[in-house]
Formats: structure tokens, C-alpha cells, sequence
């Protein structure tokens, strides 16, 4: 003892000798999504083709700290999973035409005092890890120490906006996992909705919340976003992701939920259920007013529309409804106007967005390849609109204060329309309580 203290172990040349002996190899395969590298291969030759001459950098990033030496899960970087297929905390990818080489800090293996020692890389604090050529192996591409690095790493921008605007279009396989998240997450929509008894009892929207995380996590790389449960007078708040109140029985529940798939594509899926099984004259007509603007805007995906259609002919059908409810100050005409959008005071959010390996996925893309884009096939993206009528907005009557409604499907813009991923879930009033009442998800 020094001082009081224990010896540090790797300073105790007894103890080092004996753990750098008597250990097999254990299975170092990588946690590879199957189809994951060729898709990246393909990705990669799509960027090349887009920049010619051009070196590419990039950084799969690193885990936050939570607090002190405590860090959140590692989830990297989307540009970097599109180009590699994999995960890889501290990673970087050159990419120098179609030449690929992936950059990673060695995992330490026994005969390394960093074995023991290293609670970041170290085997035997973070599990079976694999070494370069597994890795090499299971990308197909050249995989290198992160020690002969001499790449700057720098954001480009340019590049960036590049990679949003090919992230746009999906492969077949990216269509896949965009299925299979979508499919998950309407399995998770049943595990809520089974315990929404339980939560009114007690638990709350945190014990909703727990009951999807704990769902994606299962079966996927766990939820694409932090969870919205929203019970109530919650509800109409947008980004409910406190998820700290009672589950009230009688008022309306806004679920915003969305599994992550292995591969790390993700769902965005939106339903508004009556916590009691049953909706109330004036939650149903909420609910039967954005149900008509949610048809409205499906019908406006198609190739070769504006991207923006969808959010205009769901804007139109909130509008004409709140004027008949006599909710507008001014004329319809007016509202919808750039100079007006008084109907927006109940809707402040768009009601659309790209879907991928991000929730709000090609972020970085140019306006002109966004919002004034024309839709084509292999583009996947959400139509959402809702109404949010707060408890403490004295614009609307009494019996509407606290009512939020939100439908929100996922979408795959096909060669002759639209592909609704998520149309298992109902849209209309009866049909979501038909479906609370049945427990489970219809046949898919």
C-alpha cells in the first residue's frame, strides 16, 4: 500500500506477466448489417461520380460525455454509415476517387497493458473487439491505424451538401431497411398501446416512453429520436420528449415514435389515440379535420410534383377548416397567404420532411434540391400535419384548450405514385379505436 492507496495493476510486474498469458480469441466478427457494405460500395462510387478529382474526409465522430467520465451510447456519424456500412467510434474514411480507406484506433489485445487498462479500447472492458483486418474483411475496403492519419480532417460544406442531396434518393436496399424500421415501429405502437391501462394507472407517459425504447432497443438499434408521448394538455406541445406526466384517462395521447433499425435507418410514425378507447365529439372532430388534411397530402406525393405540394394541400384543408369553426380572424385567402398564415398560430411546424439514416434526413441539402425539388422515385419522406390547440390559448373554446392531434405516415416515392410504409397503423377515428380495442396490429 501507498500512502493508503492500492498499487495501480499495470505497475505490478507479477500481475502483468500473469495477464498477458492463458487467454483463447474469441469471435471477432463485426456487427455487420448483411448488404450494408456492398450498398456502401455503391454509395461511394455515386459520390466519386458526383465530385471527380475530389479527396474526401470523414469522421464517424464520438460518444458525448454525459457526465464526468460517463458517456452517452455511440451512434456515428450518417454520412460516414452511408459511405462505410458500419460503425466505428473514432473512425475516419479518406475516400480518394473510388478508393476507399477506413482509419480506426487498434482495439488493445492481451499483451497490451492497454488490455486491462484502457476502458475505451481495451478488450476486456469493452468485449470481444475487431481487429483491422476483421474489419478490412467484412467493409472491403483498406483499413489502416488511426496513427498514419495525415488527412486533415475538416467539415466541407460543400461536400456535406453533396452527400444530402445523393442521401435523397434510396437504393433497393435502403428501401429494405426503411421497411423493416417502419414495420418494427408499428410492433412497438402495439406494445404501447397494450400498456396504456398500466400507464393510467400509474407509471405515466415515462412508462409509454420506457415501453417503445425498450421495444426499438430489442429489435433495432433502438428508437431513431427521443420518444413523444403525450398525454393530455401535453400533447399539443410539439417536442414532447420530457414524457413526465400522468396519462389521463379521457384526453387525448400523442405518440411520435420511430424504431432504428441496425443499419440505422430509422422510422417517424405519428398517431393520436384516445387514452380511454374512445374519442370524444370534440377530440373527433380535431382528429377527423387533420385526418383530411393528412389525405390531402398524401395524395399530393407522387413523382414529378413539387416536394411542396404535399405541405400546401395540407395547409389548405386546416385552413378552410378552422375558418368554418370560425377560428380565423381574417378570410381563408388571406390566411393562406405569405402575408397572412393566421392558421399556422395552430400548426407552427411543417408538416413533412426526408426520411433515411437521419429523422430529418438530407439536412444539408440546397434549397433548390429540398423544398423547390421535384419528387422522384427512391426520394422517402414523412407528411404530418396536426393541430395543436393549447391549454392556455384563449383563441379557441374551452372545449378544444389542451386537444392535440398529430397523424404522421412514412412514405416512398414510387415510379408511379407513393408507397405508404407505414399503412398498417388506421388514419380515421374508428379505425384507431377498432385497433386499441383488437390489442395487436392487423396482418401485414
Amino acid at each position: 500500500m501507498r500512502d493508503g492507496r492500492p498499487p495501480k495493476l499495470s505497475e505490478i510486474p507479477a500481475f502483468a506477466a500473469y495477464m498477458n498469458t492463458g487467454w483463447d480469441t474469441p469471435d471477432r466478427t463485426p456487427s455487420v448489417v448483411p448488404g450494408a457494405a456492398q450498398a456502401a460500395a455503391a454509395h461511394r462510387a455515386r459520390l466519386a461520380e458526383a465530385l471527380p478529382g475530389r479527396t474526401v474526409v470523414l469522421a464517424a465522430g464520438q460518444a458525448p460525455v454525459r457526465n464526468n467520465d460517463t458517456v452517452y451510447d455511440f451512434r456515428a456519424d450518417s454520412d460516414f454509415v452511408w459511405l462505410t456500412g458500419c460503425q466505428i467510434e473514432n473512425a475516419v474514411l479518406v475516400l480518394a476517387g473510388a478508393e476507399a480507406t477506413v482509419y480506426l484506433p487498434p482495439p488493445a489485445y492481451p499483451g497490451d497493458p492497454a488490455f486491462y487498462t484502457d476502458a475505451r479500447y481495451g478488450e476486456l472492458w469493452v468485449g470481444a473487439a475487431p481487429g483491422l483486418e476483421d474489419w478490412a474483411k467484412a467493409l472491403g475496403v483498406a483499413v489502416r491505424p488511426l496513427a498514419e492519419l495525415t488527412a486533415e480532417i475538416t467539415q466541407d460544406q460543400e461536400v456535406r451538401r453533396v452527400l444530402a442531396e445523393l442521401r435523397m434518393y434510396k437504393d433497393d436496399w435502403e428501401a429494405g431497411q426503411l421497411r423493416e424500421a417502419v414495420d418494427r415501429t408499428v410492433e412497438g405502437f402495439a406494445a404501447v398501446v397494450r400498456e396504456i391501462p398500466a400507464a393510467i394507472d400509474g407509471p405515466g407517459e415515462r412508462w409509454l416512453q420506457g415501453t417503445f425504447d425498450r421495444y426499438a432497443r430489442a429489435y433495432g438499434n433502438g428508437p431513431g429520436y427521443a420518444s413523444i408521448v403525450g398525454s393530455g394538455p401535453h400533447a399539443p406541445t410539439l417536442h414532447w420528449v420530457r414524457c413526465d406526466g400522468p396519462v389521463l384517462p379521457g384526453e387525448l395521447l400523442l405518440l411520435d415514435l420511430g424504431v432504428e433499425a441496425a443499419s440505422c435507418y430509422t422510422a417517424d410514425v405519428t398517431r393520436t389515440f384516445p387514452a380511454s378507447g374512445r374519442f370524444s365529439p370534440a377530440q373527433r372532430q380535431v382528429h377527423d379535420l387533420v385526418e383530411r388534411a393528412h389525405r390531402a397530402g398524401l395524395a399530393a406525393v407522387a413523382p414529378g410534383r413539387r416536394f411542396s405540394d404535399f405541405h400546401h394541400a395540407a395547409m389548405e384543408v386546416i385552413a378552410y377548416g378552422l375558418a368554418d369553426w370560425g377560428l380565423l380572424p381574417v378570410s381563408v385567402d388571406e390566411a393562406l397567404s405569405d402575408a397572412g398564415q393566421h392558421h399556422r398560430r395552430y400548426l407552427v411546424c411543417g408538416v413533412g420532411h426526408h426520411l433515411g439514416l437521419d429523422v430529418h434526413d438530407c439536412g444539408r441539402a440546397s434549397q433548390e434540391s429540398y423544398q423547390d425539388a421535384i419528387m422522384a422515385p427512391g426520394m422517402a419522406l414523412t407528411v404530418e400535419p396536426g393541430l395543436y390547440f393549447h391549454a392556455h390559448d384563449l383563441t379557441v373554446p374551452p372545449e378544444l384548450r389542451g386537444v392535440g392531434v398529430r397523424i404522421e405516415d412514412d412514405l416512398l416515392v414510387t415510379e408511379h405514385g407513393a408507397d405508404v410504409l407505414s399503412a398498417a397503423l388506421p388514419l380515421d377515428a374508428d379505425g384507431l379505436e377498432k385497433w386499441m380495442a383488437a390489442g395487436q396490429p392487423p396482418s401485414m
